[in-house]
């Protein structure tokens, strides 16, 4: 959990404890020792108002409960509605991610300071004491300011009554720090996934399922604690401009720093990239590297060869293709929400091909074509249909196929820290067979010849090599080819070290990327 935030008088004030007796006249304690003060004033005279920012982190806890809404999405409309500056706003986004990521942890310590169940909570007082103990626990942020804010949002939007409740239970948690609570907390635990799981704040089967992941992919299962203290971490904003169509000019004035895995990327430590007129007109785009990096990797596979290999560059510094590009037809099987179609529309563009991004819901195909606007129309076209009645419809029509399945989003949980806590292992056995039509409607759609790249945000076996190993068991048409050799082909540094017996799997602890499995596979000419 991060240790990030700021104190400043926007973020609540007060006094700290005076020395001295914990105890007024009355017999009545009004602090906590000169460590770890809190206001003075007496409960009538505290804070009766929700500070804004703070509001911003309770509103998208309450939507993530109860809509099983996603923070990245409810967040910037609270932001823009509230009217935050870019101070209050960074408050915001880290005291709204940061309780969402830490929820695990943060509910372990409030049970040991609840006189009931949690679940026999209101939800919303749940939310408010969870914001409370990330501030207390995790921020720097006053321990007197932490609690009297948190106690006068409750005040405001909940209740004078339950506000006593938090008032007294964040006093409690308020009295060891975050190190304190998990030597206590894990005290008595001897089994290595519980005290994972406490400790990095993800749920047991994931931490299971996390480790499996690692060695299915040929790296040693001690990497573990590196994986997940990297879901915990907060990820740097990554941008690309779309090849060929935009710039990223405009965001290294703002100080964004270029990318040092892929070509036309770079980092920015946050802000309001709205501002960015590239990012409003679409050509510049918020996209994490390793989806960069999976879709420049199919786009670049050398289909005369196979395995994907570095092509030239034109005089603009962007890749360039072999002559065998032009006219070819790319297929995005699964194109909702269009980042990476708007990245394949454009590397499309430049190499004489054309795009088709099919979507079968119609409200996220019309968010594929806003994706796609930034690239000239007679680049791409959208289709909104069932995937896996294109390998039917389309038989052998494609030279290049991405299919970037749904799945349980394991890899992207430092992005969307909500999903650790919705998940369930029973998504892996519900996603499994979707997967699977999904990938062999691409195959069929494929031309011989050509390449498919089989794409998931998830490390699991059971969503990655399982799935290709099971399609590619029952066809005598297909191979395999190098997807490690692939990646690195596209990337600066040329050694990602990302592949394992021909797939490829990124990872947050080691590349920085969110944890994306590739798999190329070419059918047979």
């Amino acid at each position: 959990m991060s240790e990030s935030g700021t104190s400043g008088s926007s973020r609540g004030s007060g006094q700290g404890a005076r020395g001295g007796s914990r105890r007024n006249a009355q017999g009545r304690e009004r602090n906590r020792g000169p460590q770890r003060g809190f206001t003075e004033s007496t409960p009538s005279q505290r804070t009766r108002r929700a500070d804004p920012a703070r509001l911003v982190a309770f509103e998208v806890l309450r939507a993530v409960e109860a809509e099983d809404a996603y923070a990245n999405l409810v967040l910037p409309a609270r932001i823009r509605h509230h009217g935050l500056d870019k101070r209050d706003a960074g408050f915001a986004t880290e005291l709204s991610y940061g309780a969402l990521r830490g929820q695990g942890t943060y509910d372990a310590i409030l049970a040991r300071c609840v006189d009931r169940p949690l679940d026999q909570l209101d939800p919303a007082v749940l939310d408010a004491l969870r914001i409370g103990a990330h501030q207390l626990l995790a921020m720097r942020v006053p321990a007197h300011a932490a609690l009297d804010q948190t106690v006068g949002l409750a005040r405001a939007v909940i209740g004078a009554g339950p506000s006593a409740l938090i008032n007294a239970v964040l006093r409690k948690v308020s009295a060891r720090t975050l190190d304190e609570w998990l030597e206590l907390l894990l005290s008595t635990e001897t089994d290595a996934t519980t005290i994972a799981s406490i400790r990095y704040a993800h749920p047991a089967w994931i931490v299971r399922a996390l480790r499996q992941s690692l060695v299915a992919h040929g790296r040693p299962a001690a990497e573990i604690d590196g994986l997940l203290e990297a879901d915990n971490a907060a990820p740097v904003v990554n941008l690309v401009a779309l090849p060929g169509v935009g710039s990223l000019d405009e965001a290294l004035e703002m100080g964004a720093i270029p990318g040092e895995l892929v070509e036309g990327s770079a980092l920015s430590s946050g802000g309001d990239l709205g501002r960015l007129a590239s990012v409003r007109d679409g050509s510049t785009r918020v996209q994490d590297v390793g989806s960069q990096l999976v879709a420049r990797a199919m786009a670049a596979v050398d289909l005369g060869t196979g395995p994907g290999t570095k092509t030239s560059a034109d005089p603009d510094g962007e890749t360039g293709t072999d002559s065998g590009s032009a006219g070819e037809r790319w297929l995005d099987l699964c194109a909702g929400p269009g980042g990476k179609a708007a990245l394949l529309a454009a590397l499309a563009r430049q190499r004489g091909a054309h795009l088709l991004a099919n979507e079968s819901a119609p409200h996220r195909a019309k968010l594929v074509r806003q994706a796609l606007s930034a690239v000239p129309r007679d680049a791409w076209e959208v289709r909104t249909g069932d995937g896996r009645d294109i390998g039917a419809e389309e038989p052998e029509s494609f030279d290049r196929v991405l299919v970037d399945v749904p799945c349980t989003g394991l890899g992207a949980l430092r992005r969307r820290p909500e999903s650790r806590w919705r998940r369930t292992p029973k998504d892996l056995v519900d996603l499994g067979p979707l997967q699977r039509q999904l990938l062999n409607s691409a195959i069929d759609a494929v031309k011989p010849g050509g390449v498919v790249a089989y794409v998931t945000c998830s490390p699991h076996p059971a969503e990655t090599t399982a799935v290709v190993s099971d399609v590619l068991r029952k066809r005598e048409d297909l191979e395999l080819l190098d997807a490690g050799a692939a990646l690195d082909s596209v990337s600066l540094t040329g050694h990602l070290e990302a592949g394992h017996e021909l797939t490829a799997q990124l990872w947050p602890h080691v590349h920085q990327t969110d944890a994306m499995f590739l798999a190329l596979i070419r059918k047979l000419a």
